[in-house]
């Protein structure tokens, strides 16, 4: 079986490297001509930190997350509301890790070009679209394969490339999607400006915290290291969440745009956190990105006979519950497992759809519900100056269904995933 994979993110390449260890043979193609360590922070759940660990890669996480500890939620003064542990600390047998994707993705891409060869991941070409190879025998109809039509953006040549199955992970903007749903809806906009940013700084709280201060219906900052500490000082990624339009359809978004100071910095002028100077924090990146918080409406179906859909191109997600890349990296590990056990490849696909598809759905409409948001503007609503106690301010049984609404975005059944058997697999041709 040879599998073609569009995009070299996360997700492709943990695709490939999924593929590989089940036997299966594979290619990645990207349309950057050269992939380079881009981008800022993101975590990764204990539940896509285990697949990473079970493909060979848990001491080159070790060396460049930070196992994360809590998820702290406070007011704008630094209050605490809610404190909640996370990977190891909260039972798991594997951490929690923040982590700057960049790194992240030169880790992946390194492992699969030593593991797969150097040729293995093909830079500057992009996808302009696809055919399935039809057959029909008995009366049955069905597809014996894939050709890919991908442009050289060095040369504008147009290449002819044929695989048995064609995986498209090339993101939020997927050329893959369109071809396969070309009625597919908009992006849909929740009306929340986001603008992220890393800057050096000391250590905060215990030096492995992850804070979310403050509301998005006013102002909402979330941060967090993702170094180790280096002659005393932690790199510290932030994000400023704020509501500046109504929520509905948008035509287009570009994940690289430039933030600009002056935009971000007066949502948080004054902001002095007892652990953490937010304005100087802010003021002191040195790139500022700016993102409106989208996702799409979930697909009835992803894909059909050889080719399919893998993270932010099969289920955009809302990043409220630090699940994103996490989701892409079982998708990769589950489409491999289904596609080694198969009786035929599109037997494979057909599996894995229906297993992340039902699971990415519910993640995707819970999202929406922002369900934290509402909790936390009751604490800006009754205790608009501060609070000594947050038991003053909140019930027991609101500060619980606020525990269980995280849980629900972010969390797996600890024992289930502790308990479970590996999705390690062998490909029987």
């Amino acid at each position: 079986m040879q599998v073609l994979i569009i995009g070299g993110g996360i997700g492709g390449l943990t695709t490939a490297l999924s593929l590989h260890a089940a036997g299966i043979d594979c290619v990645v193609a990207e349309s950057a001509l050269e992939l380079r360590p881009l981008g800022v922070g993101i975590n990764l759940q204990p539940h896509a930190v285990r697949e990473l660990i079970e493909l060979g890669l848990g001491d080159e996480l070790a060396k460049i997350g930070v196992p994360t500890s809590y998820q702290t939620y406070t007011d704008r003064f630094g209050g605490t509301i809610l404190a909640l542990p996370r990977g190891r600390y909260a039972g798991y047998n594997w951490p929690q890790y923040s982590i700057h994707r960049g790194e992240l993705q030169m880790l992946l891409l390194s492992a699969v070009r030593e593991r797969l060869g150097p040729g293995a991941v093909r830079t500057g070409l992009s996808l302009e679209d696809f055919e399935q190879h039809s057959i029909e025998t008995a009366g049955n109809a069905g597809f014996t394969g894939v050709t890919a039509s991908l442009r050289d953006v060095r040369t504008g040549e147009l290449l002819k490339e044929t695989a048995d199955v064609l995986v498209g992970a090339d993101g939020i903007h997927s050329t893959v999607r369109a071809r396969l749903h070309p009625d597919d809806g908009p992006l849909m906009w929740n009306g929340i400006r986001m603008w992220r940013g890393t800057a050096e700084g000391d250590p905060f709280l215990d030096g492995t915290t992850l804070i979310v201060a403050g509301a998005m219906a006013v102002s909402k900052f979330v941060v967090y290291p993702i170094s180790a500490p280096v002659r005393g000082k932690v790199l510290i990624n932030w994000v400023a969440e704020v509501a500046i339009a109504e929520p509905g359809p948008l035509a287009a978004a570009d994940w690289s745009r430039p933030g600009r100071l002056e935009d971000v910095l007066p949502h948080f002028a004054g902001w002095q956190l007892p652990f953490l100077d937010v304005p100087a924090l802010i003021s002191g990146s040195g790139r500022i990105l700016e993102y409106p918080m989208v996702d799409k409406d979930p697909l009835p179906w992803w894909g059909t006979g050889r080719v399919t859909l893998l993270g932010d191109a099969a289920h955009p997600l809302y990043p409220v519950g630090s699940n994103g890349g996490s989701q892409a990296v079982l998708d990769a590990r589950v489409l491999a497992r289904e596609l080694a056990g198969a009786a035929d490849p599109a037997a494979g696909l057909a599996a894995y759809e229906q297993d992340r598809r039902t699971a990415t759905t519910k993640l995707v409409l819970a999202h929406r519900e922002l369900p934290i948001e509402e909790t936390i503007t009751l604490v800006t609503e009754r205790a608009p100056d501060g609070f000594d106690d947050i038991k003053d301010v909140l019930t027991s049984k609101e500060l619980t269904d606020m525990a269980a609404a995280q849980q629900r975005i972010t969390d797996m059944d600890i024992k289930a995933l502790n308990d479970r058997s590996s999705w390690n697999v062998a490909y029987q041709a």
